[in-house]
């Protein structure tokens, strides 16, 4: 019986978390489930990459 009710206490607070998570995300401060992904091709390449592929070419 503890099993049963630690399991539904489990289930409860998760539930309760992703109901904040939704609720913060409803205000712009995160991005949980309901926003897509961004786009990453459309973000600019790091600096770090452009220093990579120079190093390439001699």
């Amino acid at each position: 019986m503890e099993t049963v009710i630690a399991l539904l206490f489990v289930v409860a607070v998760l539930v309760c978390l992703d109901r904040l998570m939704l609720w913060l995300e409803a205000r712009g401060h995160v991005r949980w489930r309901r926003t897509g992904r961004r786009d990453l091709s459309a973000a600019p390449t790091a600096e770090l990459d452009s220093l990579l592929e120079e190093s390439r070419h001699p």
